[in-house]
Parts: C-alpha cells; sequence; structure tokens
C-alpha cells in the first residue's frame, strides 16, 4: 500500500509543474484524492461488499468531484489533473502512467452487459473534455487530443483528434511525456480548408461565364442597333 502511495505521489511531480511539495500535494491534490479512495473502494468491491465500495466512491465524488466507479481497474502511477468532471465507468481498465485531464469520460454507449468501458493501455494522455465510450482498447503511447468523442479502437502510437476521433498519427515520431493541445493536427479544419479552395475557384469560373454572357448580350445589343459590323 505505501509503495503505490509513494508512486502515486511521484507521479504528481513528474506531470505537474506546479507541484512544490510532498505535503501540498498530499493534502490540496484532489485527483490523488480520488485514486486513493478508489484504491479503497475497490478492494471492497473485490470481496463483494458492492454497498461499502459505492459509499466511498460517492463520497470521493463529493469531496474531489471525480466519479470512479469501485469496479474500475486502475493501474499505477495514473494521474489526474484538475479533475473536476471525470467519469470512470465500472468495466473501465487503465493502465500504467496514464495521465488524464478534467472533464474525460471513459464510459459506455448504452445498456450491454459485461465488459462496456473502454480499456486504457500504458503511457496513454487523454486531453480535456475527451469521451472515450465503448468496449474497446485504445493501445499504448496513445493521445487522445481535447474533446474528442472516440468510439472505436485506437492502435498504439496513435494521435487522436476530432468528434467522431480520428487517428492523424501513427507510428511515426516517438510519442511526448506531455500532449500539446496548442499543436494538435485537426483533419476537419484541413477539410474545411480545401472546400473554401473549391468553393473559391468556382466562384472565379462562374465569374468567368457570367462575363462572356454579357459581352454576347452587349454585341447582340449592339447589332440589334446597327451600331457595330462584323
Amino acid at each position: 500500500m505505501f509503495k503505490h502511495i509513494k508512486s502515486d505521489i511521484r507521479a504528481v511531480f513528474d506531470n505537474d509543474p506546479a507541484a512544490r511539495s510532498t505535503f501540498e500535494v498530499v493534502f490540496t491534490y484532489a485527483g490523488l484524492h480520488a485514486i486513493w479512495a478508489h484504491r479503497m473502494a475497490h478492494r471492497f468491491f473485490k470481496r463483494r461488499w458492492f454497498t461499502v465500495a459505492r459509499m466511498i466512491s460517492q463520497f470521493s465524488r463529493f469531496m474531489t468531484g471525480v466519479e470512479i466507479h469501485p469496479g474500475a481497474v486502475i493501474g499505477k502511477r495514473l494521474f489526474i489533473d484538475h479533475g473536476m468532471g471525470i467519469v470512470i465507468g465500472e468495466t473501465c481498465e487503465i493502465g500504467d502512467d496514464v495521465i488524464i485531464y478534467q472533464g474525460v469520460t471513459l464510459g459506455g454507449t448504452g445498456k450491454e452487459k459485461g465488459k462496456r468501458h473502454p480499456t486504457i493501455g500504458n503511457n496513454v494522455v487523454i486531453g480535456s473534455g475527451a469521451k472515450v465510450l465503448g468496449s474497446f482498447r485504445i493501445g499504448d503511447n496513445c493521445n487522445i487530443g481535447s474533446n474528442s468523442v472516440v468510439l472505436r479502437e485506437v492502435p498504439s502510437n496513435s494521435t487522436v483528434v476530432g468528434n467522431p476521433g480520428r487517428i492523424v498519427k501513427r507510428n511515426g515520431e516517438r510519442v511526448s511525456d506531455r500532449l500539446d493541445h496548442t499543436k494538435m493536427p485537426d483533419p476537419l479544419i484541413d477539410t474545411l480548408r480545401f472546400l473554401q479552395k473549391e468553393i473559391e475557384e468556382l466562384r472565379e469560373q462562374i465569374g468567368h461565364e457570367d462575363k462572356q454572357k454579357a459581352d454576347e448580350r452587349r454585341l447582340e445589343s449592339l447589332q440589334y442597333l446597327g451600331d457595330y459590323e462584323i
């Protein structure tokens, strides 16, 4: 237990440059409190003390703003940054060294039975507001962009952005330890730029055709008035 506590504290220092001291981290980091409460609730859940486990998780939700179902399986060194609004479902599995930002949902898509929540691999970064919904796997070393909605499996070493989520990087450069939200490529923006270019070209073509028609009408008018000789 103490080994897990030390590794959880170390994960905060490794991922948050604002962390100044162990005392501050232990007493003021809500994400850390939510993880510790979940570890306690999960122990009761495995012993089938479901009501006690849910009571602990609900109390933790009230105190931290992070809702983790006691049935969820969480690996080592999970870091929850500004955890308000995070929801992690019952059959969700989270690997080691995962970073989750505020507003993330790891949930299901309906009332199906059995495994209905995602499995998150190791060294995954999930950006603010992202939704990962369904029973599938997010591979190791993946980046999920802010406000992305992921509804299908993501292979390892991939970057996903958009709604619905699209893979924009795979097996390229080594995934960094942090997700730079300001430099994420967006295929939707690229598509809009392409459409804008097409619209401009069509406008030029239509303008050229309108000019030709206007010249033809002017020529017909001059011929009719006898002021133009061919």
